[in-house]
Order: structure tokens, then C-alpha cells, then sequence
């Protein structure tokens, strides 16, 4: 790797059973986000869908809610891991126009074109995004969709300040920066569409908020310290009797309430465009 060049493709939070119950509990938060994005970009019944970096399906779930049983959506993850377990959710929903491959969808052949292309957070995995985009247009048909939501980690923060919400932010986003991922991803979405010659996107933001007792920002955060903290130990950041994980979703519901005040997840920004 030359000097300067970013840090190959790490998905630093693995593709654990932890991992992926944290996704889809995280997901619960996005999903009205998401929903609405999918809706304000144009996605439609009876649409073909390819859904990139499934991880445990839910962004699949959601676009197969909207383009019904006369369209389908074909799910795409690196890890064999998570695409096997994606399929069974979707055995278990009885939804049987969705189905989960692994591979990386940018280097992967498909025998018809898509009418969209869409992923939630998974651009800021990609050493180069724009280029993964030029080759997903490929895949798309003429006046298809183009689809992406991606985050800010910046937006994610406590008011009032909450020094334990701060510190584990810090870890989570040295960590993913540490992988050779993009934190910020979101706020350059609009750059990157540009920059792959898709015509200028259409942009929207979301912020998922909570405050009080027992929201799941708590344990979303914190969960996604769990899943990190071997690395966190292994970067010398903390130890894990500093961060003392066991304990740790119920020391954030109490610095958040002791403010009190409420605890901001990463901005959510989405992009959206058309072939032409």
C-alpha cells in the first residue's frame, strides 16, 4: 500500500450472531428513516432491487414491503455469515422474492440489469465509493434508481454533554476509521454521485433522537462497544475493565438522564438519482 492510500476494506464489527442482532436492532431506529427515503426516491411496486451489504437483511425486508409481490430483491453481502442468515429470516417471514447471496456485488456478474440499486451504510466500507458506484450504474437499467443512506458519526452526541456518550463515540469512530472505513461517509454522499457520474442527487438528513428510560440508543450504543472491544483493548484505548461492558448500556441511560438531556444517534443522510 503507497504511502498516504487508505487502509484496505476491514468490517470492523464482524458478522457475529451479536453483530447482526445488533444490526437489526439498530435497524429498528432507521427503518421509518429509510422507509421514507425509499418512498421520496421513487421506489415502486413491481421494481427488480439489488440491496447492497445486506448484512442481517432488514434493508431488504423494507424495500420488499414496497415493491411488492410482483417485484423482488436480491440481497448482497461479503459474508457467507450473513447472507445464510438473512435467508432464514426471510424463510421465516414467508417472503419468497427475497433472497441473499454473498460477494461484492461491484465485482459480480448479473444476468438482467436492476431497476434500483440502494444500501444503508455501506458506501463508507468501500476504499473508493465513487468508483463502486460507477460499476454499480453498470448494473442498473436506463433511467433505473440509485439509491444510498449513509452516516455521520459527527452527529452523534448528548446534549446535554455526556462524557461517557463522548467517549464511546470516540471509540466507535477511531475504530472504523482504524478499519479503513469512512465515519462521515454521509456528509459526502452528494460528492461522491458527482464525482461517479450519476446526475446530482436528490438529499435528504435524518436524526434518530431518545431520551428517558429504556430507549434503544442505549443499547445499540453500547452493544457496538461490546462488538469492538477487543480492538479498543488492542489500539491501547481503554481496558476492558475501564469500559466494564456489562455495565455500560445502563451507565449511558443514567448520564444521559442525569443531564438531563437525550442522546443523538449519527446523522442519517440519504442521496438518491437516476441513470440517464
Amino acid at each position: 500500500m503507497q504511502a498516504g492510500a487508505r487502509p484496505e476494506h476491514q468490517y470492523v464489527l464482524g458478522h457475529s450472531r451479536h453483530e447482526l442482532n445488533r444490526l437489526s436492532a439498530q435497524s429498528q431506529i432507521f427503518e421509518p428513516f429509510t422507509h421514507q427515503f425509499f418512498l421520496d426516491a421513487g421506489l415502486r411496486p413491481g421494481m427488480r432491487v439489488l440491496d447492497i451489504g445486506s448484512g442481517a437483511g432488514d434493508v431488504a425486508f423494507l424495500a420488499a414491503s414496497l415493491i411488492g409481490s410482483g417485484g423482488s430483491v436480491l440481497g448482497v453481502d461479503r459474508a457467507p455469515a450473513a447472507a445464510d442468515a438473512a435467508n432464514q429470516r426471510a424463510r421465516e417471514l414467508g417472503l419468497d422474492n427475497v433472497h441473499f447471496i454473498s460477494g461484492d456485488p461491484t465485482e459480480m456478474g448479473f444476468d438482467d440489469a436492476f431497476d434500483a440499486v440502494v444500501g444503508r451504510l455501506v458506501l463508507m466500507y468501500y476504499p473508493d465509493p465513487a468508483a463502486a458506484l460507477r460499476k454499480l450504474t453498470q448494473i442498473t437499467r436506463q433511467g433505473g434508481l440509485v439509491a444510498f443512506q449513509e452516516l455521520d458519526i459527527r452527529g452523534a452526541q448528548s446534549y446535554s454533554p455526556a462524557p461517557l456518550v463522548a467517549k464511546c463515540v470516540e471509540w466507535i469512530e477511531r475504530m472504523l476509521k482504524t478499519g479503513g472505513s469512512n465515519p462521515y461517509m454521509g456528509s459526502a454522499l452528494y460528492a461522491t454521485f458527482v464525482a461517479a457520474g450519476l446526475p446530482k442527487p436528490a438529499v435528504r438528513l435524518d436524526h434518530a433522537i431518545g431520551a428517558g428510560p429504556g430507549h434503544p440508543i442505549y443499547s445499540v450504543l453500547s452493544d457496538s462497544v461490546r462488538t469492538l472491544l477487543p480492538q479498543i483493548e488492542k489500539l491501547g484505548l481503554a481496558t476492558a475493565a475501564e469500559v466494564d461492558i456489562d455495565t455500560l448500556r445502563n451507565r449511558i441511560e443514567a448520564a444521559v438522564a442525569t443531564g438531563p438531556g437525550i442522546v443523538a444517534m449519527p446523522a442519517l443522510i440519504g442521496a438518491w438519482s437516476r441513470i440517464e
